[in-house]
């Protein structure tokens, strides 16, 4: 061990139970890492969607095949390709196949909408996109404007088998518009045909140390921003959760609902799970119905989800009979979870027969995902726990290099294995967040506000930048203040977050219509339609107020921080006029 690494403070050692604080990481690729444990487990079921199914030893010649695939359409070591797909065993296979080709995947929401997936595509320089006959819409709406060479088009049914094909392509399917006859695409089962063709070298001779996959996120400033990150990121976390879940064992099931183009879903659900021999339940999209009928059916050993996962299910009717004996692992992350909803749902478990409680992680897209998680063993209300393995963590005084002592607010600093390489295309904000210390680490300044007590458990407090976080997705206000500012009866906008129960926050934009333009239902929907078009589902405004003006600060910017007041004040008055209604008073006295 050096003396650089020495002189760190860690106090959450003397409180790490049996968990080794330093492990040995593969020095390989994430393929590499799977096909190890399928030699060891070939027969073990490595994903299960929609009740079909694929052995470790079936997924990786599925791997092999659409790798060749690849090399046959002209995809070659160093390309990027986006795969925009739900959780599916296309989503799965495809992204190992990258890897062994030595390209890069570029993991992006299905539900994007247009002119996001055109910045996607154009910022990762994407060779190729594979997504699903569904959204075949929106790429080609763009394909020419993102430079798009090739594009290969999938559907579910093509993972599906015998009556529920047909039963899928009588009902889900009807609702897909055709695709176009003359379309310049590839068909999936055109795109693995063209395996056969294949006949030389497709590996590429790639290392822990190489680019593997890019995951977007909004940095330190809140724009967003390709994280690109290689294989020994995703493996370190593999080993990393391994070994600080306490309870992971090859054969067991996580439902994977979290989606594959979040850190959250990619390493912990998908790669952790396969990494360690585990078995995904591939879910496409998440239904607090459906996933109580799944929790039932299948009973996994391992959930996890942000905390409106579980504020669903605590909502969900069907839960109420069911037996959870089956859980071994219960893990929250992607947004604070609030001690109350813990208590409640740590309740909600005891309840129904489970001998665990949730613990909370923590982490950022910038090192895949969580680095730090609740104990197995211990717990302190409000804490995100210890870092994990080979991780440390220090407080430090904002926008600069300064160690803050126990207890006081700074910002969170991390260094270990999963920190990115960089930011893509913006070496300057790579600069800025990744940071040699005095002690000769580099530390990833993560732009979040929290505090270490002198036992070492970390506490999460808020955000520096300016972001929303609703039902686990991050939202940046200045790309959906930018769409709406593109709309020509708009002068100017600002968008906020807007506290609520089941999304933590909901999307709020504030409107300065251009002159001569009336406020009314009909502008309002008109903008509303306009952003459908270019902002995803989970990013969308529910309300839009019309102001005359818009606060300003003295250097003249929008004074964002005052219409946030504002909205609270709104929202505690209405509260309160509502109490005051039950209680039998007038709400015109209020």
């Amino acid at each position: 061990m050096s003396s650089a690494i020495t002189e760190i403070k860690a106090p959450w050692l003397e409180h790490y139970g049996e968990v080794p604080f330093h492990l040995d990481y593969p020095r390989c690729t994430m393929l590499e890492m799977v096909e190890e444990v399928a030699g060891r487990y070939p027969e073990l079921e490595a994903y299960s969607f929609l009740g079909k199914g694929a052995s470790y030893k079936k997924m990786v010649e599925q791997i092999h095949q659409c790798a060749r695939a690849f090399r046959a359409l002209g995809i070659r070591e160093g390309d990027r390709v986006t795969l925009c797909l739900p959780n599916s065993p296309q989503a799965v296979v495809s992204f190992y196949a990258l890897n062994a080709i030595g390209a890069v995947a570029n993991m992006i929401h299905p539900l994007s909408g247009q002119k996001e997936i055109a910045f996607y595509l154009k910022d990762s320089g994407s060779a190729a996109a594979v997504t699903l006959d569904q959204f075949y819409g929106k790429f080609a709406a763009i394909r020419q404007e993102a430079e798009l060479p090739r594009l290969i088009i999938t559907s579910v049914k093509d993972a599906l088998g015998g009556v529920k094909k047909v039963g899928y392509a009588l009902t889900e399917g009807r609702k897909i518009p055709p695709l176009p006859a003359d379309a310049d695409m590839v068909l999936w089962k055109d795109f693995l045909a063209g395996a056969e063709g294949w006949t030389g070298e497709y590996r590429a001779a790639r290392g822990a140390g190489d680019p593997a996959a890019i995951l977007y996120s909004g940095g330190t400033t809140g724009t967003t921003k390709g994280i690109l990150l290689s294989n020994l990121n995703f493996n370190a976390l593999a080993r990393q959760i391994d070994a600080m879940s306490h309870c992971f064992q090859p054969g067991r099931t996580m439902l994977a609902v979290m989606p594959m183009f979040h850190g959250f879903g990619l390493g912990v659900c998908i790669h952790s799970m396969l990494a360690n021999g585990g078995r995904c339940l591939l879910v496409p999209r998440f239904n607090a119905a459906s996933y109580a009928r799944l929790l039932k059916k299948e009973r996994p050993n391992y959930i996890a989800g942000v905390p409106t996962l579980y504020e669903a299910i605590l909502r969900q009717p069907d839960m109420q009979n069911i037996d959870l004996s089956c859980l071994l692992g219960v893990f929250s992350g992607g947004d604070s979870l609030s001690i109350e909803l813990k208590k409640k749902f740590d309740k909600f478990l005891a309840e129904h027969n489970a001998s665990v409680q949730i613990r909370e992680g923590y982490g950022t897209t910038e090192c895949v995902t969580a680095s730090c998680l609740t104990p197995y063993h211990t717990s302190r209300e409000g804490s995100i726990g210890f870092p994990f393995p080979d991780t440390y963590y220090k407080i430090v005084k904002p926008e600069t290099t300064e160690e803050l002592p126990y207890g006081e607010e700074g910002e969170i600093c991390l260094s270990g294995p999963t920190v990115m390489i960089e930011y893509v295309n913006h070496p300057q904000e790579t600069a800025d967040t990744l940071k040699v210390h005095a002690d000769g680490r580099t530390w990833l300044h993560t732009g979040d506000l929290g505090t270490m007590d002198a036992d070492g458990y970390i506490y999460f407090r808020q955000r520096m930048k300016r972001m929303i976080v609703s039902s686990g997705y991050n939202i940046y206000p200045s790309q959906l203040e930018n769409v709406i500012d593109s709309h020509e009866k708009v002068f100017m906008s600002c968008v906020i977050g807007v506290p609520d129960e089941l999304k933590i926050q909901k999307v709020k934009a504030f409107v300065m219509l251009a002159p001569g333009v009336e406020p009314g239902e009909e502008i309002r929907q008109e903008l509303l339609e306009h952003c459908r078009l270019h902002i995803a589902r989970y990013a969308m405004p529910y309300d839009i107020e019309f102001r005359d003006q818009l606060p300003k600060t003295l250097v003249g910017k929008v004074a964002y921080k005052i219409l946030e007041e504002q909205e609270l004040l709104r929202i505690r008055q209405e509260k309160e006029a509502a109490e005051l209604e039950q209680e039998g008073v007038p709400a015109r006295q209020f």
